[in-house]
């Protein structure tokens, strides 16, 4: 499998990694977003210590990624719960 080598620039350092090609713009996508954030937090707080920033970046990535799993998992449930009603009138109507 072929993968690319790039680097992404978090903060004030720049990370190499290989990457699928399929996923390069998802990654640059994610750095961008996590440098937006960055910036976000340092005008709010005032904070300069990188390494705080980048914690209260993961954290709210964290909190992020939990609520959306939230809503995922009541979506999936009201999907089965669908699913279930109409095979149930399907098979009424059989």
């Amino acid at each position: 499998m072929e993968t690319l080598a790039i680097r992404v620039k978090i903060g004030e350092r720049e990370y190499p990694m290989r990457v699928r090609p399929e996923d390069e713009a998802k990654i640059r996508h994610a750095g961008k977003l996590i440098n937006e954030k960055l910036r976000k937090y340092k005008a709010e707080f005032g904070l300069d210590d990188s390494q705080d920033l980048l914690a209260m970046v993961a954290f709210d990535c964290m909190v992020e990624s939990l609520e959306t799993n939230e809503v995922n998992a009541e979506d999936s449930e009201h999907i089965r719960k669908s699913l279930s009603h109409i095979s149930a009138l399907l098979s009424k109507a059989v």
